[in-house]
């Protein structure tokens, strides 16, 4: 039986309902890649989340009695609650799960990670997030008992555990310095090759596109961060090879603590000679999805790279066509991708193409571009070795 879910979001004069209502379709997306039902959604109009308990008084009441009438199994939180909060909640709750945008992602890699670099990556982040929200866990322990024979150091049971977290993420830490040194031998072996990454934001279609332009099996799903492990693949257009990686997607808020730790697996982006960045077209709120791919390059330093801008599932494209008489301005909406194309993706000249990937559709164009700009890169560094092409 799975397990049923409702969904919380705060409206902010820093957003607006339909920015909210976009944020929970993804939380939403998100419960169900983690393996919960959403049943329900709450929103309030707030200026600041209550210090004490996220949502105010009237509503958080509401929604405990929504949980206790449909029997909820869950209560998740579109943005991190700190660990008042977090204590508040649970007393509010009683013995139901509470999430928040964090801990959720946190699941989902957890249950995604398949390779050691990537398990240990995830376990260095759970600990981190949940260092600092050690106090709600150990509420129903005192400090240890006084008494002849009970004296000890006066460590209370959550100094002791804080302890022991720190000593894990210690040891974490150089667990992963050990695989960071074996992951840069093994691209150190393959530099001769010209590196191409693919970026994107969750769910874009990259591993889909791996598999297309290399012949492989890489696990491809239609759900939120089905590939956490880095893949690297040969790739030959027209006798000249190259390497193809497929990277973990970003993600609107994602964890401070997952980008921390898996910041050794983004080094194959770092390292790479292209990128391709995947887009979803289908998606309405694709724009702000860029947005956040290039932020998180920026933070890595890697913004000035050659890029290609992909946008895919054209196959999926819809719009709602408006009617002669509407004279009201003209929305991403009711564009056709034709009119899409004119828009500011116009102004990009060769740096884009719209493609299906499940469908092959333009893949032709695409390698014919990848081609070219490879083909250069190669020319570049080895000037000599012209006889591939």
């Amino acid at each position: 039986m799975k397990e049923k879910a409702i969904l919380i979001g705060l409206i902010t004069p820093q957003t607006t309902k339909e920015n909210v209502n976009e944020y929970l379709d993804e939380l939403s997306f998100l419960a169900t890649t983690a393996g919960a039902t959403p049943t329900k959604r709450f929103t309030q109009q707030l200026l600041l989340p209550d210090k004490n308990t996220f949502l105010g008084k009237g509503k958080i009441n509401e929604v405990r009695d929504y949980v206790k009438r449909e029997k909820v199994d869950i209560i998740i939180f579109d943005d991190d609650l700190n660990p008042s909060q977090l204590r508040n909640i649970q007393k509010i709750f009683e013995k139901k799960k509470i999430l928040d945008r964090s801990n959720l992602i946190l699941d989902i890699f957890a249950s995604r990670a398949q390779t050691a670099q990537a398990r240990t990556q995830v376990e260095l982040a759970q600990y981190e997030y949940l260092l600092p929200r050690l106090t709600r866990m150990w509420t129903h322990l005192e400090r240890q008992k006084g008494g002849i024979g009970m004296r000890g150091p006066g460590e209370t049971q959550i100094e002791t555990d804080r302890r022991i977290i720190k000593d894990k993420i210690s040891l974490l830490k150089k667990k992963l310095v050990k695989i960071d040194k074996q992951s840069f031998t093994r691209r150190k072996g393959r530099a001769h090759l010209i590196r191409v990454a693919l970026i994107g934001y969750t769910n874009a279609g990259k591993s889909t596109l791996m598999n297309k332009l290399s012949k492989s099996e890489v696990f491809a799903e239609n759900k939120l961060f089905a590939t956490l492990d880095t893949t690297v693949r040969k790739v030959v257009i027209k006798n000249l090879p190259f390497l193809l990686t497929d990277t973990v997607g970003f993600i609107r808020k994602l964890p401070h603590q997952l980008v921390e730790s898996f910041k050794s697996t983004l080094d194959e982006v770092r390292e790479s000679d292209y990128l391709v960045h995947m887009v979803d077209i289908s998606n309405s709120n694709f724009e702000e999805h860029i947005n956040v791919v290039n932020e998180t390059l920026k933070e890595l330093g890697v913004q000035n790279k050659p890029a290609l801008l992909v946008f895919n599932k054209i196959d999926n494209y819809k719009f709602i066509k408006k009617d002669e008489d509407d004279l009201l301005p003209m929305t991403k909406a009711n564009m056709s991708l034709d009119q899409l194309k004119k828009t500011w993706i116009s102004k990009m000249n060769d740096n884009t193409i719209f493609i299906s990937a499940l469908n092959k559709t333009h893949f032709d164009e695409l390698k014919d571009n990848l081609y070219y700009e490879i083909k250069k890169l190669h020319e570049k560094r080895y000037p000599y070795n012209n006889f591939l092409y």
